[in-house]
């Protein structure tokens, strides 16, 4: 009796010690992923076929990324999936691969994947323009404040006043600041705070239309043709160029301070065209300039060359906005007075899908806060449709887009802001 009491003893002091091992176990006395040796989770780890799961994985722990970076399973899921760039470089960085896979990702979602529209009332009058940066949306113009959302969520981050109740005629932001303008001021903003910290004074320029700003300058194009850059940090004009004979309608840098404008008189830096210029954007990696005319013509030059590279008429009105993904080489999207979404081919110019949003179908609602999201069908609008035939209130007139990973948040002059979210086409 007493040899078969300790060997229940045993039985149960054994027992206890294994569902010590699982989930409910102390920090110290380990888990059964941790007892996998090296080789083992190096198997499971190389039958992930989502870069994006491999990435999590590798960052749970140290021991995890180790194995994942030392086996170069980073690299042969991409080899795997791009074949063809196996032979094209030999030394490629952990950081290039994610931004190549990335890229192809957001490329083949624009061009194939299915997508879903939110919208919600985001002004209380209208907003007429947006920017995307970083997972996060401005919009803005027709009201007295600018205001943030959270690209992912559409949820509202944060609200900025315009100072004097003067009129914003544009603004971009980056990841600490938001930089405005009215007519005759600068005007710019912490990201974290609601007033803004600094407004330009005196009378440098006048009637401005538009800028673009690369810290630490800012460009201001103005209705004389004009263009006054103005130095943030030192608070004032640093010089000034006579871009055009009518008014600058757009503008836009390079990352070697290269000024790009537009104007009413179809005029850019590198090109003569016969409508007016209302949009422009610069690739850096491919040194392309894209821009959308009021005769709805998409057109791209090659600033190494000066030379245009295609410019095809993709709309039957006006283009507003054109814009692509920073380091997106694949995509650009175009929208304007035909409120018609259009995807174009960087290389071709050739219309690679063109998107309205379905506002028939009941709205399904995602948000119960102050500013409630609906989630809304996206339908495609096929080649050869004939646009008359589609119901305007199906296609607002597109005032300005902007392009984010997978995502592109469109305004329309009302009161609400639409995000697209784009799906990656499963096989």
């Amino acid at each position: 009796m007493e040899a078969s009491s300790g060997r229940g003893r045993s039985g149960s002091s054994a027992l206890k010690r294994r569902r010590g091992a699982g989930a409910g176990a102390s920090p110290g006395s380990g888990s059964t992923a941790q007892l996998l040796n090296d080789d083992i989770l190096r198997s499971v780890f190389s039958r992930l076929d989502d870069h994006f799961d491999l990435a999590r994985c590798s960052a749970v722990c140290s021991s995890w990324n180790r194995i994942i970076v030392t086996a170069h399973l980073m690299r042969d899921l991409y080899y795997k999936r791009n074949p063809p760039a196996r032979g094209s470089s030999s030394n490629i960085s952990v950081k290039s691969y994610f931004e190549a896979l990335a890229m192809d990702e957001h490329a083949s979602s624009l061009s194939s994947g299915q997508a879903d529209a939110y919208q919600w009332i985001g002004h209380p009058m209208r907003a007429t323009l947006c920017r995307m940066r970083g997972g996060s949306i401005l919009t803005g113009v027709g009201d007295k404040f600018l205001r943030l959302w959270s690209a992912e969520t559409c949820k509202f981050m944060n609200e900025y006043h315009v100072p004097n109740a003067k009129a914003l005629v544009d603004f971009d932001f980056d990841e600490n600041k938001i930089v405005g303008l009215t007519s005759s001021q600068i005007c710019i903003w912490r990201r974290s705070e609601p007033r803004s910290i600094f407004q330009s004074g005196g009378a440098s320029f006048n009637h401005g239309l538009c800028m673009s700003f690369a810290d630490p300058e800012v460009v201001i194009g103005c209705e004389d043709g004009r263009a006054f850059v103005y130095d943030m940090y030192s608070r004032s004009c640093s010089s000034i160029y006579r871009l055009h004979s009518s008014p600058v309608t757009c503008l836009t840098i390079t990352d070697d301070q290269l000024i790009l404008g537009g104007s009413t008189f179809g005029n850019v830096a590198i090109a003569d065209q016969t409508s007016a210029i209302r949009s422009l954007s610069f690739n850096t990696n491919s040194h392309m300039v894209f821009a959308g005319s009021s005769a709805g013509y998409a057109h791209c030059w090659d600033l190494r060359t000066l030379k245009p590279l295609w410019e095809p008429r993709v709309s039957p009105n006006v283009i507003y906005s054109v814009h692509h993904l920073p380091g997106d080489t694949a995509t650009l999207a175009v929208g304007g007075i035909d409120g018609v979404l259009r995807l174009i081919c960087q290389r071709t110019g050739d219309i690679i899908r063109s998107i309205i949003v379905d506002t028939d179908r009941p709205a399904e609602s995602t948000s119960r806060s102050r500013h409630q999201t609906e989630k809304k069908r996206v339908r495609e609008v096929a080649p050869d449709a004939q646009l008359d035939n589609i119901s305007t209130r199906l296609r607002p007139q597109i005032t300005s887009l902007s392009v984010g990973m997978k995502k592109i948040v469109t305004t329309h002059g009302e009161n609400y802001i639409r995000v697209l979210k784009f799906r990656p086409k499963r096989s």
